[in-house]
């Protein structure tokens, strides 16, 4: 279990923390930079994990959760996938772009879109692309770099450090495969591509633009067992989404980052209780 108060002071830990199949209908989609499955049957729900992590995050969900027909994303490099053409250059932007291929691919229309931590930020991206019916972000805000008490403007430097670091020097490329291996589900991931993840979160701030999301919204997000620093985190997610008309905010906790394994009855309930809404 990742401990709430140790992610909050490691940037690079708490961002770690995050089978190609043909859709069901629609064209054949085939993509170098993710792969998706499809489980279960009805409305369609397209799961997007973390930094690091796989499909298997969700495992718990789907077993838990029947009635829908889930899209699993699981980014190339992580968990145990080749990079491929994430292996180089930016990575956020065009995985946004590259799952919303996908949707578009599968002939979803306008699915409910549900994003842990990274995943949060690509959902967050698919939903400005008008391409969500119903949004759920787990843990994670507009601003990458304010989840480690800093900013886009201030971080930004540091992550291009930070990315050459742990993938330019014999020091860092020893280190990175450590954080991996403590990380559940990352094991297998490509330490590349984490460092362009870690450096393309770093400067990106959706903040701006949340007022634009359309349709209904949630935002899970955990707290520890620790009252005051509960409050803390919950005024700083209140004011990230404030600009979000009707947007629901719900704290589940005690928790670490990995809220579906740290506390999965409360997890799947909310989850169950935002899908049947729609």
């Amino acid at each position: 279990m990742i401990n709430r108060r140790t992610v909050l002071h490691s940037g690079a830990a708490f961002l770690l923390a995050g089978c190609l199949a043909a859709p069901a209908t629609g064209a054949p989609f085939a993509s170098r930079r993710i792969a998706v499955t499809t489980r279960g049957k009805g409305r369609d729900v397209v799961l997007i994990a973390g930094l690091a992590s796989g499909p298997g995050l969700w495992n718990g969900v789907v077993q838990a959760i029947p009635g829908y027909r889930w899209h699993l994303v699981h980014v190339r490099g992580f968990a145990g996938l080749a990079a491929e053409a994430n292996a180089s250059g930016p990575l956020v932007e065009p995985l946004a772009e590259e799952i919303a291929r996908y949707i578009r691919t599968a002939g979803l229309v306008r699915p409910a879109i549900v994003g842990h931590s990274m995943g949060g930020t690509l959902a967050m991206m698919l939903a400005l692309k008008g391409l969500a019916g119903r949004l759920m972000v787990v843990d994670m805000l507009p601003e990458g770099a304010a989840m480690v008490g800093g900013t886009a403007q201030g971080m930004g430097f540091l992550a291009d450090q930070l990315s050459q670091y742990l993938t330019g020097t014999k020091a860092g490329r020893a280190y990175l495969p450590q954080i991996l291996a403590d990380t559940p589900g990352a094991r297998g991931s490509d330490p590349d591509v984490i460092a362009s993840a870690l450096r393309d979160l770093a400067n990106i701030d959706l903040g701006p633009q949340v007022p634009r999301i359309a349709g209904p919204m949630e935002v899970v997000y955990a707290v520890g067992a620790d009252a005051a620093q509960a409050g803390a985190i919950t005024r700083n997610f209140r004011a990230a989404y404030a600009g979000k008309t009707g947007v629901k905010l719900t704290a589940i906790g005690p928790s670490g980052h990995v809220i579906m394994a740290d506390q999965p009855t409360r997890f799947n309930a909310a989850l169950a209780a935002f899908l049947k809404a729609a």
